[in-house]
């Protein structure tokens, strides 16, 4: 995706897009729009999608800065800064502006980060732990190793996405190892994730090699974790189920999203991994709560973006991210 070559007025009909310019731009409409800003991975691409924080949905908000996490680009950091600093602005979009600084990986952003380890919001105190951590490890000689690995011609991820952090050690990439599979070594992953005494940093590494893993038994050790006081690792297990898209979470994902007790964040990471999974079980959940009167906005709006996925996940559509090609018929 690197190389594709957009022209000033595709580019210009991609912005329109996703800061919904005319009023009449469906939110799922804009999600691709963004999707496909970021598959750019152009400084043109960035700038556009760091325009759409003057928006009113946190949804989008959360999912703007996500994206401009993943595109590592250093220039990011003062838009991040600004969403972090602001303490008006939603939590779920504040901790993904912190989330995202720490997969650019600049250890100057750790002393920002370290202003909100004492933040009023706990989602915030604890991603702003996560992203410092995941900076030292970047810039450790393993986490530098493994960027070495990873910039190989050869190289192929099993997941693309830059994660709060990387999996333990033996798992950071390739295909597990039997040993690996085995009820002892995902029974050790499981402990250690579900262990509150251990740093949060740590927590997430078993999470990630559990997501790797990827079996049964590591998606039921993996559900575990929503048993968890933290909203922001819960909301994590179910961004993994989401990265997974095992049938065998659905349970406890429709279980979480369900939950009118479960917040916001948790249930909305639930019903947009439900939306990926799309299996014919998952429809009922999304639409009821699409529709129901005391669904929160986020929950809502996540439920459309996720139905939107339901029907690409079922078409013959090449791919998530084309807004190209739709402005591109509409020229």
């Amino acid at each position: 995706m690197a190389s594709i070559s957009v022209s000033s007025a595709e580019l210009a009909a991609l912005e329109a897009t996703l800061l919904n310019t005319s009023g009449t731009v469906a939110l799922h409409d804009r999600f691709r729009a963004l999707f496909t800003l970021k598959a750019l991975k152009t400084q043109e691409a960035v700038e556009i999608i760091a325009k759409g924080f003057q928006d009113e949905s946190a949804l989008l908000k959360h999912e703007l800065a996500y994206c401009l996490g993943q595109s590592r680009k250093p220039s990011v950091l003062p838009y991040l800064q600004d969403v972090l600093a602001n303490v008006k602005e939603d939590p779920m979009v504040r901790h993904e502006a912190a989330e995202a600084m720490g997969a650019i990986g600049e250890m100057e952003s750790i002393h920002f980060l370290e202003k909100y380890l004492h933040d009023d919001n706990v989602s915030v105190r604890e991603t702003a732990e996560l992203a410092i951590d995941r900076i030292k490890w970047d810039n450790s000689e393993e986490g530098k190793r493994h960027l070495k690995e990873t910039e190989a011609d050869d190289f192929i991820p099993t997941y693309t996405s830059i994660d709060p952090a990387p999996p333990t050690s033996g798992l950071l990439s390739g295909a597990p190892k039997p040993q690996d599979l085995s009820h002892a070594s995902i029974d050790a992953l499981k402990t250690k994730l579900l262990d509150t005494s251990l740093p949060l940093f740590d927590r997430y590494r078993a999470m990630f090699a559990l997501r790797n893993i990827g079996n049964a038994e590591a998606v039921d050790a993996l559900a575990a974790g929503f048993a968890d006081q933290s909203a922001l690792f819960k909301h994590e297990i179910a961004f993994v189920f989401g990265q997974l898209l095992s049938p065998h979470s659905i349970p406890c994902l429709v279980k979480v999203l369900d939950d009118n007790n479960e917040s916001e964040m948790v249930r909305h990471e639930a019903a947009e991994a439900l939306g990926g999974i799309a299996t014919p079980e998952v429809l009922p959940h999304l639409r009821e709560w699409l529709k129901r009167e005391d669904a929160p906005r986020v929950v809502r709006e996540s439920c459309q973006v996720a139905l939107d996925m339901y029907e690409y996940e079922n078409s013959d559509q090449f791919q998530y991210a084309n807004a190209l090609e739709t402005v591109q018929a509409a020229a």
